[in-house]
């Protein structure tokens, strides 16, 4: 099993951490800023940013909120939100980004994929994808989880893998907020179909959670609401993965 990175995340409106269930119901949970810098000294291996509202809204990501969170943290940080041409992952990266998500720009234009791949290099590219629950397979969801777009989320995860995604972030629509745990069926299903790192999202309430979503497939354990609120801290979540035989940073 590869090694496991517990990556917290800030879902940012209007220069505020929030979280919600499924997408809505949202509240406020803090300062980016501060819980960035509070997230990297409990040893987090790496952070996601994701202005949650850009791409409905149709502007740009706060560049200046990720600039001030770039600068007070010293771990790997991948930023999302409204990136739909080069320019934009450009002044993200320059801002102190080190992987751009794309979601549903990605979507209206999949050859967006490549040029970014092109110009930055996959590892650089994380395909942010919302899934929801059918009765025969998952759909994406596009901004913000507001529409859906009939398109089933494993043949689109595929295909942005061989336009150059180096990593993929899956966030369940039905798990968000729930605290039930992540959506390990769709997690098997991915790691079955793509050989790039996954980041599982959505849905974690408890340290066991975290422990199926490594043995589902995923390399990547992101959580918010259990940190934002205090619910569980990264070391412990750490000392759990390590007692179930799950490698991981110190």
């Amino acid at each position: 099993m590869q090694v496991v990175r517990v990556i917290p995340c800030l879902d940012v409106n209007m220069g505020r951490v929030v979280k919600g269930v499924k997408f809505v119901e949202i509240k406020d949970a803090g300062d980016p800023v501060e819980l960035a810098a509070l997230y990297d000294k409990e040893g987090a291996d790496e952070l996601v940013f994701l202005d949650i509202t850009a791409s409905y809204e149709e502007r740009k990501i706060m560049i200046e909120v990720v600039e001030k969170v770039a600068s007070n943290i010293f771990i790997p940080f991948t930023v999302g939100g409204g990136i739909s041409e080069l320019n934009s992952a450009k002044d993200l990266l320059r801002a102190g980004a080190d992987k751009v998500a794309v979601n549903t720009s990605a979507v209206k234009n999949p050859n967006l994929i490549s040029a970014l791949a092109e110009e930055f290099g996959s590892q650089c590219v994380v395909l942010a994808v919302d899934a929801k629950k059918t009765q025969s397979s998952y759909e994406v969801f596009i901004n913000g989880g507001r529409t859906p777009t009939g398109i089933d989320a494993i043949t689109w995860i595929e295909d942005g893998v061989k336009k150059g995604a180096g990593e993929i972030l899956i966030t369940s629509i039905d798990q968000d907020g729930t605290q039930l745990g992540y959506e390990t069926a769709l997690i098997r299903e991915i790691a079955s179909r793509v050989q790039v790192p996954i980041i599982a999202s959505g849905g974690v309430g408890e340290l066991i959670h975290f422990i199926e979503g490594a043995k589902a497939g995923a390399s990547g354990l992101l959580a918010a609401s259990v940190f934002h609120y205090g619910m569980l801290s990264i070391s412990e979540v750490k000392r759990a993965l390590i007692d179930a035989s799950v490698p991981v940073r110190p």
